[in-house]
This record gives structure tokens, sequence and C-alpha cells, in this order.
């Protein structure tokens, strides 16, 4: 079939003769939409990402030439990150490495790879980052507070980190607070029907300010050091259910130090039911048990700290005692004696530290190991807080002291039922064949 010429084809129009000319003149793809096209190629995204890890992780091994074959060999797999967060080799490696006495200073090239893995922005290697977080603030913690002035070592490495994790959670806040909406009893609600008739006043709404604005900080001075590091625990603890076990060991570890081993009354709760039994008084709030003779609150011969002198040892004994009467290993609450140091503890800083404790005492994946250290710091941090008359504090880990009680009472029963149920009394048991005997005629 002919086609109908169109005999003005060959007078073409300047218009037509530029489309034309532009159309076959058209330059190639730019780099820019080769550059986009590559970087939403997820098998590209995933090489670079595996790439800068690999590279990251092969930089540490140089640091640490003592045991590079391991950190080598981590690098090989196909996560890098992760491989090097779940393994207690290269974690024992690199807690050594900070917590030896010469770590922390501005020259410290761990600090130094510390701070740079931070500043990149592949997510694995951010959460590498986060689970040296316990080691490294209770390492910095201490030294601060045990340090003379004048012969204070140079701790510029440890600030670099702990601000690089403070900048970050400052910029994603955005200059906002963190608030929490607290209900109004006086106003209706799903679940019940105020008695009086409620104002119509919706601006009764209450809100609580859980942590107030982030300020930049350029250095960490002594009156914002509690704010750094507790935003810096803030961030480990959004991140805390990715933690290995034994970064949540060296957590707990810190927290029972620097709530100080020399009270007994942190037991004073689980004496409680005891003690209400003997007096026939169950309305006993354990006041009474908090002030007696083995409190250290009694008249005797005191020290410069306040503790009875030459009670020490048995104070531990008592303690480790009582720990083995909850179902706690006595190695876990000899082991905690012996990280840290006593030191100051500002709501700033403890209230990520109870939270944090508090995942790992009821966290579901958590290991029994992570639960029982959780359940001894919290107890250190319980007499620290009625010494010090914090009420925030206390309410705090008085309610986690509780749960936790009646969840190992509730383990403890489920595990006598089992343990004193008939073998085999419910399952059904398979029909025998029917004996037959043979009769010789």
């Amino acid at each position: 079939m002919d086609f109908p010429h169109n005999h003005s084809t060959n007078s073409l129009s300047p218009s037509s003769s530029s489309t034309s000319s532009s159309t076959a003149r058209q330059p190639p793809p730019s780099s820019t939409t080769t550059t986009t096209a590559t970087d939403n190629d997820p098998m590209h995204s995933w090489w670079e990402s595996v790439s800068k890890q690999r590279s990251r992780i092969l930089s540490l091994s140089y640091l640490l030439p003592s045991d590079g074959t391991t950190l080598s060999s981590l690098a090989d797999s196909d996560r890098p990150a992760l491989s090097l967060l779940s393994s207690p080799a290269a974690y024992s490696l690199i807690s050594s490495a900070l917590s030896s006495p010469t770590s922390g200073s501005g020259s410290d090239p761990l600090c130094q790879w510390l701070y740079e893995t931070f500043q990149s922005s592949d997510p694995h290697l951010r959460l590498l980052v986060h689970s040296f977080l316990p080691i490294l603030s209770g390492t910095y913690l201490s030294r601060i507070h045990t340090s003379d002035s004048s012969s204070l070592p140079s701790l510029s490495g440890f600030e670099a980190v702990l601000l690089a994790v403070y900048s970050s959670e400052v910029k994603s806040r955005s200059g906002k607070p963190l608030l929490v909406q607290i209900p109004d009893l006086s106003q209706p609600s799903l679940y019940h029907a105020p008695r009086n008739k409620p104002a119509d006043d919706r601006s009764r709404q209450s809100v609580g300010v859980l942590s107030p604005p982030l300020e930049p900080h350029l250095d960490v001075k002594s009156t914002k050091r509690a704010v750094i590091v507790g935003t810096a625990l803030d961030c480990y603890y959004k991140q805390v259910f990715q933690m290995p076990a034994w970064s949540k060991l060296d957590f707990c570890a810190f927290a029972a130090a620097w709530a100080g081993q020399d009270c007994p009354c942190r037991t004073k709760l689980d004496g409680d039911d005891h003690d209400n039994h003997e007096s026939g008084n169950g309305n006993s709030n354990g006041h009474d048990h908090f002030f007696r003779k083995d409190s250290g609150f009694s008249n005797g011969r005191r020290s410069r700290d306040g503790d009875d002198v030459g009670s020490e040892d048995d104070v531990i004994k008592d303690v480790v005692v009582e720990m083995d009467n909850l179902g706690i290993n006595k190695e876990d609450a000899e082991n905690l004696e012996k990280k840290g140091v006593r030191i100051p503890l500002p709501w700033e800083l403890l209230r990520p530290v109870v939270k944090i404790l508090g995942h790992c005492l009821f966290g579901p994946s958590n290991s029994q190991d992570v639960k029982d250290a959780a359940s001894i710091a919290i107890r250190c941090l319980y007499a620290r807080a009625s010494h010090d008359l914090a009420p925030q504090a206390i309410l705090a880990l008085q309610s986690l002291i509780r749960l936790d009680k009646s969840a190992r009472a509730a383990a403890k029963a489920a595990a006598t039922v089992v343990a004193n149920a008939p073998s085999n009394a419910n399952t059904p048991s398979k029909a025998k064949k029917p004996e037959i005997l043979l009769v010789s005629k």
C-alpha cells in the first residue's frame, strides 16, 4: 500500500529544521544521570558499603597488630562490620586497648579510628562504634573521678568520640526537647469515664519534658560532662537491642561500680517480705529494714567515707549470699566488684543508665548472665539513690527490683511445677501389641 505523499516535506520550515537538528545533536547522558542510576542500584550500594567496612576494619588491624589475623579474617566476610560486632575475641581485643593506662589521649590511634568510623554514613559502622560506648564512657568517667586535678591525664581522645556521638544527637533533635504526654484522668478516654463532669479545657493537657533541648558543644566542660555522656548513652539505648551480650555485661559492671559497692542496703527490698513476715505487719514499706543496724547507719566506729571499719568483707559476703538466694551466679556478683569507681550520678546521667538496665533485665533475647548482672547493678544503684535521696531514681529502681523479684519467683515456681510433674503423664501412650503365647501340644 502506498502512503500519500506530502509535497511540503521537501520545504521544511525553520522551526522543524531546528528541531531535527537538536534531535540529531542530542548530547550523551551526563555524569549526574549516570551517578543517580548507579546509586539506585542496590547491588552497587551493597558493594560500596562492604568495601567501606572492609577498609575501616583493615585499618583497625594495622592499629592492633597483635591479633591482626583475626580482624583481617572478619574483613573478608560478606558483612564485615556485623561480623566484628558479633566477635567476642575482637571485642576483647579492642576493649583491652581502650582500658589500657595509656589510652584516651588525643594521640590515641584507636580513639581516632572510632571517631573517623562514626563520621561514616554507614549504619553498621556506626553501630560498631556504639557497642564500645560502655567501656569507653566507663573508663573515661572512672579516670576523671579518680585522678588528681593536678595530675589528670589527657582524655581528649575519649572526649572526641563522646562529642561526635553527642553532636549527631543534637543534629537529629534539631533543637527540640523530648516531650511526653501525661494522661489527664479528669478527661474521658476509651477506658474510663471521670466521675465529675470534665471541664472542656483542652489547654489542661500535661506535657512532661524527658530531655531539654541540647546545646552544641565543642569541648567537654565539667558542668556539661553528665549531659554529654548521658546523651551518648541515650544513643546506645536506641541501639541496645542490637548490642552483643559482652557489651551489655560491661555496662552493667560499670553501672554497679559507679554506684559504689560498700553498702549492704542494696538488698533491703529482697528482705522486705521476710521482715514483714517476722514483724506481722504486711504494710511495712521497708524503712525499718533500711535503718537497721546492718544498713550502714549504726552508731559503730565509722571511716571517713561513712562505712563501718573492717566490715567491707562481711558486706560483700552478705551481698553474694543474697544474690545466691535470688538465683544469681556468685561469680557475677564478685566480678562486678572489680570495674570502675564510685562517681557522681546526676539525673542526666542516671536516667539513660536506668533505661539500659531495664532492657538488660527484661529483654527477651538477653542471656541469663546479662539479666543477673543487671539485677545486681540495679540493687547497687537503688542503695546509692536511697543514700542520695533521689526520688526519681528511687521510684524507677524500686519498680525494676520488684519486677525482677516477681519474674524470678514466677520462673522458679514454673520450674518447680515442671520438676514435680509426673513424666509423660499427659502423653498418649502407643497401644501395645497383644501378647501371643505359644503353647506346645
